[in-house]
């Protein structure tokens, strides 16, 4: 009966909300490249790990002027537009790699890819906050990230076997997903910048959420959990970006050349774990605060990921997929919210351009750093550091929670010291 009631919250989310949401299949369904980045550059173009870290690092590095673009012109231009343009010219990007063989030019148009790519996160996380409210906000969240995950749960199977007989189909099919994707975006989904950028706080009761004026620095000032739960989340980062690239190497390792199709499985069953399990998660924790759900997530990475140092099968691969997955449920379907409920409308954009450069300053600089870590003391040397960082980002989480919790109880006194004075 429980679980009934959040399929239903979900039908009664907005059209445009649902839109999106298949859209998301779509797209996450070819997200063929990135699964397989780490071993392409080892297999195809023979990179060392430390300049394989590097590749990825100035990879993460040009999202960081396309988010910052993409939040300015969306706050001014339009969400829509911004994310349909954008988006486009990612996907574009991809389409010579599959004619380029192993030539040098392919890491650096998917380092231009993600520069487009990074002026479009900005705007889709505006146009879903400016879709939701706090009331509905964590189920729209949580279904387009679902969305991402039924996509992936496919993709990285038939990545696997694309890699070894039709690899060129692993940038094409990406390509292609992507574009079919925004025609079901450009057709469906209107544009949700308030008309002539007046926006209206009659309907908003959270007052963190009513549009104010002034920079995007003023901004932040004026809202230092922001700003600390995003260097907070770096540390996540950091530890999660590992599923991409320490991953692989240790398949890599303990199963030679059935290592791809390997880790494409290991990453099909932790997108089926989402699909199986989000819904559940998101029932039992939703009466919490997003940031006690976030820094739940922190001890799962540590027991997921920190496994891994002693695993030497299939069976527990899985097992500890299983466990850093639900860490993975948690912090996607509750970041989003907590800086959603802590942006005023009126610089969505811009907000949501800057935080996820501090916080993903983690997954830009992860590969680099274990790649050569690893170089000098192996793979599994690496997962006892990652439990520890798991471990106590986790407990700094939840000291903003504590932090949160007491001034949401100083505010309801205030209130009724004012109610009564009245």
């Amino acid at each position: 009966m429980g679980l009934f009631k959040t399929f239903r919250r979900y039908s009664n989310l907005p059209r445009s909300i649902i839109i999106l949401f298949f859209a998301r299949i779509i797209n996450s369904l070819g997200n063929f490249i990135y699964p397989f980045l780490t071993m392409f550059l080892t297999d195809k173009m023979g990179m060392s790990t430390d300049k394989i870290g590097t590749f990825m690092m100035m990879s993460a590095v040009a999202f960081v002027p396309g988010s910052i673009i993409g939040g300015k012109l969306c706050d001014h231009l339009g969400r829509k537009k911004i994310l349909i343009i954008f988006q486009s010219l990612a996907a574009i990007m991809l389409i010579p790699c599959g004619f380029l063989g192993n030539s040098i030019l392919i890491p650096w148009l998917l380092i231009l890819s993600n520069f487009f790519g990074g002026a479009v996160q900005p705007a889709s996380s505006a146009m879903v906050g400016d879709l939701t409210n706090e009331d509905n906000r964590q189920e729209a969240f949580s279904l387009l990230y679902l969305g991402i995950n039924i996509g992936v749960a496919v993709g990285p199977l038939i990545a696997g076997f694309l890699y070894n007989n039709y690899l060129q189909w692993i940038f094409w099919g990406d390509a292609l997903t992507t574009i079919a994707s925004l025609i079901l975006v450009a057709i469906f989904v209107k544009e949700t910048i308030p008309d002539d950028h007046e926006y209206d706080d009659k309907e908003i009761t959270n007052e963190k959420e009513k549009g104010v004026s002034g920079s995007l620095i003023s901004v932040i000032i004026n809202r230092p959990a922001l700003l600390a739960f995003s260097l907070v989340s770096a540390i996540y980062s950091f530890v999660y970006s590992q599923h991409a690239f320490c991953i692989p190497l240790q398949a890599k390792n303990m199963f030679g050349e059935r290592g791809a199709v390997i880790f494409g499985s290991i990453m099909s069953v932790n997108a089926l774990v989402v699909v199986f399990f989000t819904v559940l998660i998101i029932r039992l924790t939703r009466k919490n605060r997003p940031i006690f759900n976030i820094a739940m997530a922190g001890i799962f990475y540590s027991l997921g990921f920190g496994m891994l140092f002693f695993i030497k099968s299939y069976f527990l691969l899985i097992i500890s997929t299983i466990i850093w997955t639900i860490g993975e449920i948690l912090a996607s379907t509750n970041s989003g919210v907590y800086v959603a409920n802590h942006t005023p409308m009126s610089h969505r954009g811009r907000v949501n351009s800057i935080l996820p450069i501090i916080s993903g300053a983690g997954f830009a600089i992860g590969p680099k750093v274990m790649g050569t870590y690893i170089k000098y003391r192996g793979v599994r040397s690496a997962w006892p550091l990652m439990a520890v960082l798991a471990l106590g980002a986790s407990i700094l989480m939840y000291v903003l929670y504590l932090q949160e919790k007491t001034s949401a109880a100083s505010r309801e006194v205030n209130k009724k010291e004012k109610k009564y004075m009245v």
